[in-house]
């Protein structure tokens, strides 16, 4: 069992790219079926991103390929597709 601050320590990094895309900031949960939706990142936009929904990436669950001790892998691009 993982547990959601153990997530959160983790880098999301996109398969297709390399690319690190940050750690999560928040979970989408479903609590009248009790699984995990999605997550939620932030998307670097600067100092004012604290203030911005917009300034924020949502992954589905099923974008989720891995996950590893140290790192999450994502399929980005069937995320956004």
């Amino acid at each position: 069992m993982i547990k959601a601050a153990d997530l959160r320590d983790k880098e999301v990094i996109d398969i297709n790219t390399g690319e690190k895309l940050g750690n999560i900031i928040d979970i989408d949960v479903n609590l009248e079926e009790g699984k995990i939706e999605g997550m939620i990142l932030p998307k670097e936009t600067g100092f004012f991103r604290f203030f911005s929904k917009e300034a924020e990436i949502y992954l589905p669950w099923a974008a989720i390929k891995k996950i590893g001790s140290d790192v999450i892998l994502v399929d980005f691009r069937s995320a956004n597709a």
